[in-house]
């Protein structure tokens, strides 16, 4: 069974994703998907860390009660606000070695805030030794979870 760390907040839900998820599940239909959902600040407003811890909570809940509906095996936690700290501490935790890759998913280039801090790039470095799949949507609008379509 192969075991991959998906990393995303504003796009987690959306088809660019999803459609993603189930492919790899069609090969491997007993892969397993293990969510982390870095909690975000926001910059046009004020935020305390339970808000922004409870947002993103939200979100991944949201996330986990669709995938179950789609029979797609996933677990998942809220992560620290920095998207390659996040993975860093799962990959510590359960070791590099239980995750058959890392999916990064993004929002596109010049409206993504992990863009502006060359994530993709940084995630790529700090983990050469588990394969990251780099996923961007096409779009600001694949954000909402397909089911709540």
């Amino acid at each position: 069974m192969r075991r991959y760390l998906v990393v995303a907040h504003k796009t987690l839900g959306g088809s660019t994703l999803l459609d993603h998820l189930r492919h790899l599940r069609e090969e491997d239909p007993y892969c397993h998907f293990h969510l982390v959902v870095p909690e975000q600040h926001p910059t046009n407003r004020a935020w305390s860390d339970g808000s922004s811890r409870a947002a993103a909570r939200a979100r991944l809940d949201e996330i986990l009660e669709m995938m179950a509906t789609m029979r797609m095996g996933a677990t998942g936690e809220v992560g620290d606000a920095n998207p390659v700290y996040a993975a860093g501490a799962v990959l510590r935790r359960d070791g590099a070695s239980s995750y058959a890759g890392i999916i990064l998913s993004t929002l596109p280039k010049g409206i993504s805030r992990w863009w502006l801090l060359d994530v993709p790039k940084r995630m790529a470095i700090a983990y050469p030794h588990v394969p990251l799949t780099h996923l961007v949507a096409e779009s600001a609008e694949d954000t909402t979870p397909v089911a709540s379509r």
